[in-house]
């Protein structure tokens, strides 16, 4: 088994807000990753006096924990205690109740000799290679099926879309918001390989519009995961007429991890 994992920040400026975590059992007939990318809030306006990469790493340390450990669990029950435990953590003095309270999107997978399960919520996404070399991307879309111009500024995002029915949901203090990830298995004689990105990572496809999810994880199998982003990078610069970006951050953080069963 072949597993390749990078992140990078956006900038040198700010902390990485994204998290990564992948783990491989003694026995080797299975494993898990877990792949975060935390939600940047409008500088002191969050509600909360923990960062959010405070948040990502203690949300993802109980997430690997409990996917290694609690095969009796589903992805998405996991998620929720997940969620349960870190909000826990800071429930005082934080205001979980803030539409801005530290948050992020996730990605999940384990497997063993039998099955895949995976779930993703909001905007990361997952990539399935079957051994024709078929590409599944496993998206919750939820956020670019919103009406054109419910984004207009992130108050209306929040008020109006985020973690609201109708709108996109992320992980943040509600531990029922798991119910409404995308979540699934496969037989894993149907996946050779796997791999994961955050928007920052999948804009290579996303926004750059470079090549499909299936030329996306043939530039991670040949190039790896850093590989991917340095591309992402380059094509950042190039853009400097913002054709690609538009309003999008110029640099955002970018993780991605290739696992090749």
């Amino acid at each position: 088994m072949r597993m390749d994992l990078a992140t990078e920040p956006g900038s040198t400026e700010r902390p990485n807000e994204d998290w990564m975590s992948a783990a491989l059992p003694a026995s080797g007939q299975g494993g898990a990753l877990v792949l975060l990318d935390g939600v940047t809030p409008p500088q002191g306006d969050d509600g909360c006096v923990h960062s959010v990469p405070w948040f990502t790493a203690r949300l993802g340390g109980a997430l690997a924990e409990l996917s290694g450990s609690r095969r009796d669990l589903t992805l998405a029950e996991i998620l929720a205690e997940s969620i349960r435990r870190t909000a826990d953590t800071h429930r005082s003095p934080c205001d979980l109740s803030h539409a801005r309270t530290p948050q992020a999107t996730v990605v999940l997978a384990r497997w063993d000799e039998h099955k895949i399960e995976y779930l993703v919520l909001s905007d990361s996404v997952l990539l399935l290679e079957a051994p024709d070399g078929a590409v599944r991307a496993v998206l919750d879309d939820r956020l670019d099926r919103l009406p054109p111009g419910s984004l207009a500024s992130e108050a209306i995002a929040d008020a109006r879309a985020r973690n609201k029915e109708g709108g996109f949901f992320t992980a943040a203090a509600d531990p029922q918001v798991a119910s409404r990830a995308v979540t699934g298995h496969v037989p894993r004689a149907e996946v050779r390989s796997l791999a994961a990105l955050t928007d920052g990572a999948s804009r290579w496809t996303e926004k750059f519009r470079e090549g499909d999810w299936t030329a996306a994880l043939e530039l991670l199998r040949k190039a790896g995961p850093q590989g991917l982003i340095d591309r992402v990078r380059e094509l950042e610069r190039a853009d400097t007429g913002r054709r690609y970006l538009r309003r999008s951050k110029t640099h955002d953080d970018a993780t991605a991890a290739f696992v090749e069963l």
